[in-house]
């Protein structure tokens, strides 16, 4: 078996019915992980299991719940759920196991398994690699009897729960009466819930992206595409627009312009706000390699220290249980706010920006830009196959890049670990400079990416 067969950064995620998302690797896990995280006392033994809103979640739920079924253990189905509220029930509902069914901002064709220990964080390398060498064992190894099988139902107040949980996040100093909001669900699993909260904290709730059809998720919606959300707060004339992604974990701003607040933008402000009120712990924040130096600058400037990670909220949840953090994030919008949450959620992150917004009389263009960002460029370049970054040219072009930046910037090259793209990143004082590497290090994968593989010896 290879090192990961089937666990990538985020979970299992790949395009449905194919591999490695099919019906029967989402049987296997279930059984794998029943197995692993059932101790051997006599009690019953829980897993909850949320998902978001496409199609082929009826097929991948009902494989887990066979697999879990299976080795003895009890299912309890959530629904449509963000990914944060089934982090938080798994906890709530002393659970051994979580789950969410979701490929987060990724299309509807695409879908994911993402699985949370009994505290809510989540999984470790290791404890997926157990699972992954479970997996491959055989279906009739560790079967329940039939009188022990797991007893499967539904929580109907689920939603609910996550609503209560969501407002109470949001000081109780303040309400949000007299803000008009706009909300952008990406038709996604938070369609329900978060508009809900918005209103019953005393907003004008003005939402979209609310009508999931199973193949609409994050489609032209949400996140990764804030053209919606901009033009409903102009119509509507708003004073913020909020986007969560499919799964609710991440989320984009814009203020009453139509301007959009990234996540580095997002990290600053709540920042700044906690530092004032003596919150913000571990003297600083926690972000990755991607957020970009002019959010550095600004809370040096605060005497407060950006610590970085390699890029995924598992890493920054990671290093701010390590250093005692109590904010991390991604630019992308994943904002991990870990006194109320143990995962990235859009919704809270959202909500603490809303309080600022409350607070002050301030529109929110007067917020939206804490730092002057320090000119990025960011280029994904898709490949077919093969290892486009090992190729000889595509290494002389980083290095050549790598030197001409060095002391006055800063570069990035991965390959994304969800999706079969090349991630190139720079930034620096030099807006031209920063362009043109970029520029030549993506011609140079593309190149590379167009070879025929080597043939095998």
């Amino acid at each position: 078996m290879s090192k990961r067969a089937y666990f990538g950064t985020d979970g299992i995620r790949g395009e449905a019915n194919r591999f490695p998302m099919t019906a029967e690797v989402a049987l296997r896990c279930g059984m794998a992980a029943g197995k692993l995280f059932m101790s051997k006392d006599e009690r019953r033994h829980l897993v909850v299991i949320g998902k978001d809103t496409r199609l082929s979640g009826y097929m991948v739920e009902p494989a887990l719940v066979a697999g879990f079924a299976s080795v003895g253990m009890d299912v309890r189905l959530l629904g449509p759920m963000p990914t944060p509220g089934v982090a938080m029930m798994t906890r709530s509902l002393r659970a051994d196991l979580g789950v969410m069914i979701s490929a987060s901002h990724n299309a509807y064709v695409d879908n994911g398994i993402k699985l949370f220990g009994p505290d809510g964080y989540k999984l470790s390398d290791e404890r997926e690699l157990q699972i992954e060498a479970l997996m491959d064992q055989g279906l009739g190894d560790g079967l329940a009897a039939p009188t022990e099988l797991g007893r499967v139902a539904r929580v109907d107040d689920s939603q609910a729960r996550y609503v209560e949980i969501a407002k109470a996040t949001f000081p109780r100093r303040l309400d949000l009466s007299g803000l008009r909001v706009v909300i952008d669900c990406a038709n996604g699993a938070a369609y329900k819930v978060a508009p809900v909260v918005l209103y019953e904290l005393g907003a004008e709730v003005i939402k979209i992206g609310v009508e999931p059809d199973g193949t609409n998720i994050n489609a032209e919606c949400g996140s990764t595409h804030p053209e919606s959300m901009i033009a409903a707060v102009k119509e509507y004339r708003a004073d913020i627009g909020i986007a969560l992604d499919g799964d609710a974990d991440r989320l984009l701003i814009c203020d009453e312009k139509g301007q959009v607040v990234d996540g580095d933008q997002i990290m600053a402000l709540i920042a700044a706000d906690w530092a004032r009120r003596e919150k913000l712990r571990g003297g600083g924040i926690v972000a990755t390699v991607m957020s970009n130096l002019g959010l550095e600058r600004f809370l040096k400037a605060r005497k407060l220290k950006l610590e970085r990670t390699p890029v995924g909220d598992r890493s920054v949840m990671m290093r701010m249980r390590e250093g005692g953090y109590n904010l991390g994030g991604e630019q992308s919008g994943h904002i991990i706010l870990s006194d109320f949450s143990t995962t990235g959620d859009g919704l809270l992150a959202a909500l603490q920006v809303l309080a600022v917004l409350k607070e002050g009389d301030k529109p929110m263009s007067a917020l939206a830009r804490q730092f002057e960002p320090v000119p990025q460029k960011l280029e994904n370049v898709r490949f077919g196959g093969g290892k486009p970054l090992e190729d000889a040219e595509v290494q002389d072009a980083i290095s050549n890049a790598e030197q001409r930046l060095n002391g006055c910037g800063r570069l990035l090259v991965r390959a994304s670990g969800t999706e079969p793209l090349i991630r190139i990143m720079a930034e620096g004082d030099d807006e031209k400079l920063v362009s043109q590497v970029v520029k030549e290090i993506a011609g140079a994968v593309k190149k590379a990416a167009a070879l025929p593989p080597n043939p095998a010896p």
